[in-house]
Order: C-alpha cells, then structure tokens, then sequence
C-alpha cells in the first residue's frame, strides 16, 4: 500500500487540488449589516488561508429563513453575491480552490429572525440548543432557541427550491462547488433523526422517508450544477442539541449509498471533537468507505500525525483543519515544515468584530523575524 500524505495531490472530480488539507468551514459572523453581506475583510481572511488544497466557507443561509445567528453571511441577495464574488476572486488569485456551505438552520434559530417569530423544523419540538445573537446594544451572546413550527409540505417544496437557487447564486459568485450542510443538528439533520422528525407523511417515520428531504435537496442541486461540484457534511455521532438517535448511523449509510450512486463528489464526516469525545467505530468508518466510492473528507481535532495515519489507513481522502486556522493562516506551511502552531489569543473574537483575531494573525516567517530582532 502506498503511503498518503497530507501534502500529497489529490484529484476529486474534475478539481484538482494540491494537497489533501481542508479549511474546515467555521462560522465567524463578520457580515456587513444589514444584509448579511460579505466584505473585503472577508475576502482577506480566505485569502490568507488559500494554500488549503480546498477551503470550505462558513455556513451561509440559503434564504432569510435560514439564518440561526446572527451576522452570518447569505447567498440569496444580489448584494450577497456580489460580496461573495470578491471572496472568490481573491481565492483564485492566491491559486485555492473554495466551496460555499449552504446552510439552513431548521429549529437551531431565535425569534428575532423570523417575521412570525417562529423557526421551521421538520416537527414543532424544541432543540435544547442556544444560539448566538446580537443584541439591540450591539452585544452578541447565546440564548435560547426558539420552539419551531413544523414545515408544511408546501413549505418543504420551496426549502428544497432555496437550497437549488443558492447552488446556482454560488456559482454565479465563481465558486468552485457547494457543500451542504447536513450535520450537527441544523435542518437536514433534523430529517434524519428520529429524536427531531416525528412527521408522519412521506418525509417521516421510516429510514426511507427520513431520508428523502436530504436526497430531495442534493438531487435539486446536482441536476442543477452538476453532481460533481456537490457535497454534503454529515455528523453521524454528534448527539448535543437532543439529536441523540442511535438510528441515524443506519440512516446516514443509506443516504451515503444513495450519494454514490447519484456520483456525489464527496461526504465530509464532522467528529466530535472535545477531549472525551467517543471515538468514531472502526466499523462505521470500514462501512461509509465501502458503501460510498466518492471522496471521503474527515475534520474532528485531527494532528498532522492522527491525518497521516487516517489517510494511509485509506479511510479518508482529505483532512479538515478547523480552529488551527484561526490562528494560523499559514497553517499549511507550518504542518509542512514542523513548525509549532499558534493559539487563539482572544476567544471573544471568534464571533463578529473587526480584523482583530481574524485577519491579523501572523505568519510564522513574521514571528520568526520578530524573534531575531
């Protein structure tokens, strides 16, 4: 078996990435207000981070109903796009590669965001969950969520229509693919999950129809911009925000089946990521490997060692980085050459703000400058 490395090329469809690392996506709520658009200084921070082999943005809301928190970037405005379209200018000039995450909250929303003061969910049952919303002083913090309505199915006609839109509003702001966003515990996760879909018609109740809405939504924006510039995230064993539903490895195997067979370019597993996480069975991994031919992408507190050793295991292809990019802009050449990684120095910047904490990390030949001086 040959060896992998995390600075090895990797061909994923038709893109061509120059090594197997991944900028996880990671909400930082730095959006201009109002309309949730992006900015320059947006545009700065991909930039900054674009040796990445690919980069996935932070969750952006498919639609105005969408949004959990606030600050967060859209794709359904114009202005959004064109926002947009400077982030993706500015990858490509520095030679990356960028997928857009579009995202549609469900239930893991506050009042504040809805006209009716309801978020949508499959059923009308609570999240458990908080979210983190700016307030009339300007001050963010987490609150609780919002009991949802549940979705009608005229509702979930036109939930599928936003997220086809979106797809094609993000290729029309010169990003190379969408990642949609099934995981931890926003919209299409709560489809899955028997804990928080108790609907009784045909998106309910069976593995079947638990899955249809996620299949609904990725065949809408393959036929759309092409199965090979879709992917989706999955979080089989994140089990906070009352998602604990042992069912769904059953369910996310099914769905994964069904990604291989529609020629979905990949499936990116979210981990757990704290200290005493469980650790992902053996098994699990061996099963999504056979059953989906695709590219495999794994993020969850991974070490230059721990994503060498899962790439020669062959049980993923890519590797996702998430807070050490943070801090660490040139994370890719720091893994490369062994070179110690910064920490985040204020965690109060890591939502909205200015380029404090977000754009004005160093490079590590700053530091190393700085240190001789």
């Amino acid at each position: 078996m040959d060896k992998h490395s995390l600075f090895d090329r990797y061909q994923m469809k038709h893109i061509s990435l120059k090594n197997r690392i991944v900028m996880a996506p990671m909400t930082r709520a730095r959006s201009s207000q109002p309309g949730n658009i992006p900015t320059a200084l947006m545009a700065d921070y991909y930039q900054q981070r674009a040796s990445a082999g690919l980069m996935i943005t932070e969750a952006t809301q498919i639609s105005p109903q969408g949004q959990g928190y606030s600050w967060t970037p859209g794709i359904h405005s114009a202005e959004q796009i064109a926002g947009w379209r400077r982030v993706t200018q500015a990858v490509h000039h520095a030679g990356g590669i960028i997928f857009s995450q579009l995202w549609h909250v469900g239930r893991m929303s506050h009042a504040r965001f809805h006209a009716d003061g309801k978020p949508v969910a499959p059923s009308a049952l609570p999240s458990e969950a908080k979210v983190w919303v700016v307030n009339e002083k300007g001050e963010g913090q987490m609150v609780d969520c919002t009991e949802p309505r549940e979705l009608r199915h005229a509702d979930i006609q036109q939930v599928i229509e936003d997220y086809r839109l979106a797809a094609i509003n993000a290729v029309e702001a010169g990003f190379d693919g969408i990642e949609v966003h099934g995981g931890n515990g926003y919209l299409i996760d709560q489809f899955l999950r028997r804990t928080s879909n108790h609907r009784t018609d045909e998106y309910g109740g069976s593995l079947v129809n638990r899955i249809r809405f996620a299949q609904d939504v990725l065949a809408s924006i393959s036929d759309a911009i092409g199965s090979e510039r879709t992917g989706i995230r999955l979080s089989p064993f994140i089990t906070q925000r009352g998602m604990n539903d042992p069912q769904v490895i059953d369910a996310i195997l099914a769905l994964a089946a069904w990604c291989d067979k529609k020629g979905i370019a990949y499936i990116h597993l979210a981990e757990a990521d704290w200290d005493d996480a469980p650790q992902i069975p053996l098994a699990f991994r061996k099963a999504l490997r056979a059953t989906f031919n695709g590219t495999l992408i794994v993020a969850g507190n991974y070490t230059k060692d721990k994503a060498d050793q899962i790439l020669n295991e062959e049980l993923a292809d890519l590797v996702a980085f998430g807070r050490p990019f943070i801090a660490n802009p040139d994370l890719t050449y720091r893994l490369k050459n062994h070179l110690p990684l910064d920490e985040i120095n204020d965690p109060a910047t890591l939502f909205g703000g200015n380029d404090k904490g977000y754009t004005d990390y160093p490079i590590y030949k700053s530091n190393d400058l700085r240190s001789r001086e």
